[in-house]
C-alpha cells in the first residue's frame, strides 16, 4: 500500500486491503445495494475510518443502528474470525465520539436553522409551490431583506405574508406577484407544513458549521448523527430539504482548500432518492453544481441508496468511490439497469462484473476506487 493516508474500505477474497488515498475522499462516493445486503455496515466502516483520520462525519441515522458507533463492539464468531484474517487492519474495538441530533429535540441536540438562512428556493421546494406561488415567495423575501426583517420560523413568514396582504404598497414593483390567490395558497401550505411538525426545524439557536467541524481532544473526527427514523417517514420532504440546505451552507461558508491530505468533512446522504425525486429543475441544477464544486472546499459527499439509477447522471459522473452491494433483477427494466451498473466500473479481466453483481452475498460488494492519480482502478 502507498505511504499516503488511506481510506480502508475492506478486503478482497485473498484478504488483501482495498483502499483509496484519503486525499481523494473529497471526490465523493456511492454506496448502493438492495435492502439487507450490507450498506449500513459499509457506512459504519467508512465513518470509523474518517473519524480515525481526524475527518468530521455527518450522517442521517434512518434505522437507528448507526448510534452503536458510540459504544465499543465485542466481536464474536464469524466477525472475530474475519477480523483475525486481516491482521494489517490493526482493529481494536473502540467507542467513537458520537454527537446525536434530532430536529424534534427528543433523542438528541435540537437541530435548527432559520427561514432567512434557508432562502426562498429551498422553502419553495419544501412547500411544493407553483411558479406563480414561488414568485410571490421571492417577492416576500425581497421585502424582508430590504426592511432588515429576520425570518426565524414559520410564524414569522406567516406574519409577513399577512402584513403584505394588508399593505401591498410595500412590495413596490413586485405587487403584481402577490395576488390574493398566491398569498392564500402560501398561507395554506405553511399551515400544512406546521401540521407535519416542520416548525421544529426553524428557529434559534441555528446550527453553526463549526459545531460540526470541531475535532475531539484526541484528534479524531466527531461523528454527527441526525435521528431521521421518524422524519423520513412522517416528513420526507423536510428531511431532504434540510440536507440540501446543509450542503449549500457548507459550499457558501467554507473557504477554498486546494489539494489537502484529507477532507474536512464527509457527508452521508441516506435514502438519496429523496434528494432528487420531485425536485424542481432549478433546485436540482443547483444541487448538481454544488456537488461538482464543493470538493474544493474539502467536503466529500457520499450517497447511500438502493440503486445508482436513483441519482441523476450528472451527479453519478462526479462520484469517485463506488461500493456496489448485491442487486436483484427480475424484470427486463431491472436487467437493463443492472447492465448499466456493471458498465459503470472499469472492467477487471479476472471476472465478469454483471454476473458477480447478482451473486454477491451479504457484506460483499463490487468496489471501484481511484488510483493515486485520480483515475478509476479496476473493479
Amino acid at each position: 500500500m502507498p505511504d499516503s493516508l488511506q481510506l480502508v474500505i475492506g478486503a478482497d477474497p485473498a484478504a488483501q486491503p482495498i483502499a483509496q488515498a484519503m486525499r481523494l475522499a473529497n471526490r465523493h462516493g456511492l454506496i448502493a445495494g438492495a435492502t439487507g445486503t450490507g450498506k449500513t455496515v459499509t457506512l459504519q466502516r467508512l465513518a470509523e475510518a474518517f473519524s480515525d483520520a481526524g475527518v468530521a462525519v455527518f450522517a442521517a441515522d434512518i434505522k437507528g443502528d448507526l448510534c452503536g458507533l458510540g459504544a465499543a463492539g465485542n466481536p464474536q464468531d464469524k466477525v472475530a474470525e474475519r477480523i483475525a484474517g486481516m491482521p494489517w487492519l490493526g482493529h481494536t474495538p473502540q467507542a467513537y465520539p458520537v454527537t446525536l441530533w434530532d430536529i424534534h429535540g427528543e433523542s438528541g441536540h435540537p437541530l435548527r436553522t432559520t427561514l432567512s438562512e434557508m432562502g426562498p428556493l429551498l422553502i419553495g421546494s419544501l412547500l411544493e409551490l407553483t411558479d406563480s406561488q414561488q414568485s410571490a415567495l421571492y417577492a416576500a423575501f425581497k421585502v424582508a431583506d430590504r426592511e432588515g426583517l429576520l425570518l426565524l420560523d414559520l410564524k414569522d413568514l406567516k406574519a409577513l405574508l399577512n402584513h403584505l396582504k394588508d399593505n401591498p404598497q410595500l412590495l413596490g414593483e413586485d405587487a403584481a406577484l402577490m395576488t390574493t390567490g398566491s398569498s392564500q395558497a402560501l398561507l395554506r401550505r405553511l399551515a400544512t407544513l406546521e401540521q407535519q411538525g416542520a416548525e421544529a426545524l426553524f428557529g434559534e439557536p441555528a446550527l453553526q458549521l463549526e459545531d460540526i467541524l470541531q475535532p475531539t481532544a484526541d484528534g479524531r473526527g466527531r461523528i454527527h448523527l441526525l435521528d431521521a427514523s421518524r422524519l423520513v417517514h412522517e416528513a420526507p420532504k423536510v428531511y431532504a430539504t434540510f440536507l440540501l440546505w446543509l450542503l449549500a451552507e457548507l459550499f457558501e461558508q467554507l473557504p477554498e482548500r486546494g489539494d489537502a491530505d484529507k477532507p474536512l468533512l464527509a457527508l452521508f446522504f441516506d435514502e438519496a432518492h429523496l434528494l432528487f425525486g420531485d425536485t424542481p429543475k432549478a433546485l436540482q441544477e443547483r444541487l448538481e453544481q454544488v456537488v461538482r464544486l464543493i470538493r474544493s472546499k474539502g467536503v466529500g459527499v457520499y450517497f447511500v441508496t438502493q440503486s445508482p439509477a436513483d441519482l441523476p447522471d450528472d451527479v453519478l459522473a462526479q462520484l469517485g468511490l463506488r461500493i456496489q452491494h448485491g442487486l436483484r433483477a427480475f424484470t427486463a427494466k431491472e436487467q437493463k439497469s443492472l447492465r448499466a451498473v456493471a458498465d459503470g466500473f472499469r472492467p477487471n479481466p479476472a471476472f465478469d462484473s454483471l454476473s458477480v453483481l447478482t451473486e454477491l452475498g451479504i457484506g460483499e460488494a463490487l468496489v471501484g476506487t481511484l488510483t493515486e492519480k485520480g483515475t478509476p482502478e479496476m473493479v
